[in-house]
Formats: C-alpha cells, sequence, structure tokens
C-alpha cells in the first residue's frame, strides 16, 4: 500500500506562486493587447505617413513607419479645389443641425418609451423595432420625398437622418437603468410635470448617453455621401463627402485618359492620384478624430451602462 507524504508549503511561496502566476498572466495579456492595438492602429498611422510621403515611395512599398521624401502635394492637391470649401461649410451646417436635432428627438423619445405608464409603449417599441429590419425600399421612400417637396433643399439633408431605432433602445435602457421610479415620484410630489422633469433632471443626468448619440449621429451625418447624390442636384449644396469623392474620380479619370496620348505623363499623375487619395481621407476624418478624445469619457460610460440593461 502507497503512502503519500504530505507537503506543507509555507504561505510566503504560496504568494511568490502566485505573484509568478499572475506576472505571467498579465504579461501574456498585455502582449495580446498590444498586438491587437498594433493590428486596429498600423493602418491609421499608415493612411496619416503616406499622405506626407513622395508618391514613388508608398507606390514602390518602401514607406512602412515613417514619411519619407516629405511633400505636401496631396493637400496642396485637395484644398487647390474651391469644392473643398464649399463641402465644408455644407458638411458642418448639416452635422451641427442633424445632430442637434437629432439627439433631443431620441432623447424624447427614449424617455417616453422608458415610462412605464405610457400606453401602448411596448407595441410602439415594436413597430420601432420592426423597422429596422423592413423598410419600403429606395424608389417609395424618394417618392414620399418628392411629394413633401423637400427634394433638392438643405432642410432634407438636415432632417433625413436624425433619427435611428437603434440610437431610441440604447437610450430607453441608459434611462430605464438610471432613472429610480423614487426620483420620478419625488418630482411629481414638487408638483413638476413630464416637460420639467425631464429638461430639468433628465437632460443633466444624461450627459453619458447624450455623448453616445453626439458621436454615433454626428459621425453618420459627416460621412453621409449616398443620399446628397440621390436628392441633391445643386452643386452648391453637395456636401464634403460627395466633392471628395468627385475630386477621387476625377484624378483616377484623368490618369485613365492620359494613358494613350502620353505614357510618362500617366505614370506620375497616377502616383499622385494615390497621394491625393490618402489625403481626401485624412481631410474627411480629421475632425470626427479630433472631437471624439473629448467625448471618451462619456462615450464609454454611456455604452457600456445603456448594454447592461434592455
Amino acid at each position: 500500500m502507497k503512502t503519500y507524504k504530505r507537503t506543507n508549503i509555507s504561505p510566503a511561496a504560496k504568494k511568490r506562486r502566485r505573484f509568478t502566476q499572475d506576472t505571467l498572466f498579465d504579461l501574456i495579456v498585455s502582449l495580446l493587447l498590444a498586438f491587437i492595438i498594433c493590428a486596429c492602429a498600423y493602418p491609421i498611422w499608415f493612411v496619416l505617413v503616406a499622405s506626407f510621403s513622395d508618391p514613388a515611395y508608398v507606390n514602390s512599398g518602401n514607406m512602412l513607419f515613417w514619411p519619407k521624401g516629405f511633400t505636401l502635394l496631396g493637400y496642396r492637391k485637395v484644398f487647390e479645389d474651391s469644392r473643398i470649401w464649399i463641402g465644408y461649410g455644407n458638411t458642418l451646417l448639416y452635422t451641427l443641425g442633424g445632430t442637434a436635432l437629432g439627439t433631443l428627438i431620441t432623447m424624447m423619445a427614449g424617455y417616453a418609451l422608458s415610462r412605464k405608464e405610457l400606453p401602448f409603449r411596448n407595441l410602439l417599441m415594436g413597430y420601432f423595432v420592426f423597422t429596422m429590419y423592413f423598410s419600403g425600399g429606395l424608389i417609395p421612400f424618394y417618392m414620399v420625398i418628392k411629394k413633401l417637396s423637400l427634394t433638392n433643399t438643405r432642410t432634407l439633408m438636415v432632417i433625413i437622418s436624425t433619427v435611428a431605432v437603434y440610437n431610441i433602445i440604447i437610450t430607453r435602457s441608459f434611462l430605464e437603468s438610471n432613472l429610480p421610479e423614487e426620483l420620478r415620484d419625488a418630482a411629481r410630489v414638487d408638483g413638476c410635470g413630464n416637460v420639467r422633469f425631464f429638461a430639468k433632471i433628465v437632460l443633466p443626468l444624461s450627459r453619458a448617453i447624450i455623448a453616445v448619440l453626439v458621436l454615433y449621429i454626428a459621425v453618420a451625418y459627416w460621412d453621409s455621401y449616398f443620399n446628397p447624390m440621390i436628392f441633391l442636384t445643386d452643386r452648391s449644396k453637395y456636401p464634403l463627402a460627395v466633392y471628395l469623392r468627385e475630386i477621387l474620380l476625377t484624378a483616377g479619370t484623368g490618369a485613365a485618359n492620359s494613358v494613350a496620348s502620353d505614357a510618362e505623363s500617366a505614370q506620375r499623375l497616377q502616383t499622385m492620384v494615390q497621394v491625393i487619395k490618402y489625403g481626401v481621407i485624412v481631410v474627411s476624418t480629421l475632425p470626427i478624430v479630433c472631437v471624439y478624445p473629448f467625448l471618451q469619457k462619456y462615450f464609454m460610460k454611456g455604452v457600456m451602462i445603456g448594454s447592461i440593461k434592455g
């Protein structure tokens, strides 16, 4: 019969073993996270560096981490076009107006749907969710817009993307999770109605979800190009995304048309197209990237809290 010898491990040894295991685990997790960060951040860094590099180095693949042959050719070609400034003005108008209006409407809808005393609350929520999966299609949508005499108007560009059902859902979940019923009861005892309660209590306590909505809606407006292409015919009302697309297509078409006439000029123009492409990407995304750090704290809090219950 085998006898097993009992080994006594001192508390200090256990502590050292636990410390070694925790350190190894933290090291593995840190290396994994560092790899994921590099994989996600490098494409952004490459685009930024390529926009300042000589097209020859970019096209040959000799540029990896740092600019080579520093040049502002891409940005100069982009900003030389007067359409850029018109597009910036229109995009700012559409983004600021649509974001403000969309945030207010979404907060009002989310607050109303979060109140248990709202009649047919579940039926209304089901109707909203139904529209996420089924729509009338582009042609009926265009016919409705045309019937309302909103085609080729800046008003349409401001209101067309104000409401998204997903934003209403996360707003409703946030308000249900963070506004206790006792707070509403106390306000009701003091004679506070729904409008005053929403303006004086709900909005100040909802900065986190408001930051989420502002970022979601602003990005949607800033990057929008399909709706303007469909509903706008006046070029003076085009947003930035449409003008940048035109600049890129014009440069690419010019390179293709010059192939037959002069191969050397075509090659030079083709390399210029690559730099213009990277410059267009930076110009179109930089404003949103600059805004994000100011909303990051509230954005993370709003997303996490709004996803816990729903």
